[in-house]
């Protein structure tokens, strides 16, 4: 047998190799996972960029449109993301009109977000692509198949948590 064929064998055998990271479906779960979640961020950057929202803004505008005025270190804890994260989303919002800062009203140290008139418009606009995505990402999944997938995604982030919610 020659090489060639050896080397096709032993991937076949294991599963991997370079087979498996050109086809993200036939390899391990991170590679999978990968390139589902970029899949998933190209989607949405297409659906949301035509409001001029932008990679995980969206996020941060659901948390207004729940709780409007809240710190971005507040919004960081609901997000699981550092406050500079946040704080930096914040100022490409304001200036893109979705929100503003208005000084704490006892912090002078603080600020809050508060949704401007555009942003709190795109509640059902953003909502509605969102839901979208949604439908689109998982149309081949019936919904046991949904709901086993979203409990698995939230026993990885627990997994994954430095301090598990356990």
């Amino acid at each position: 047998m020659s090489e060639k064929h050896d080397s096709e064998r032993d991937d076949a055998g294991r599963g991997g190799g370079r087979a498996a990271a050109d086809d993200p479906d036939r390899g391990d779960f991170q590679t999978a996972f990968w390139a589902a979640k970029h899949a998933l961020a190209h989607a949405s950057a297409a659906a949301f960029a035509q409001h001029g929202v932008y990679e995980g803004q969206q996020y941060v505008l659901r948390c207004l449109w729940r709780d409007d005025g809240l710190s971005p270190g507040e919004i960081a804890r609901r997000l699981g993301l550092a406050t500079p994260t946040v704080t930096r989303a914040a100022t490409r919002m304001e200036a893109a009109g979705l929100l503003r800062r208005e000084p704490h009203p006892t912090d002078r140290r603080l600020v809050r977000l508060r949704l401007t008139d555009r942003g709190r418009e795109l509640e059902k606009v953003i909502d509605e692509q969102m839901r979208q995505l949604t439908d689109r990402a998982l149309a081949t999944l019936g919904t046991a198949e949904r709901e086993a997938l979203v409990r698995a995604l939230g026993e990885i982030r627990r997994n994954l948590s430095p301090s598990p919610e356990r």
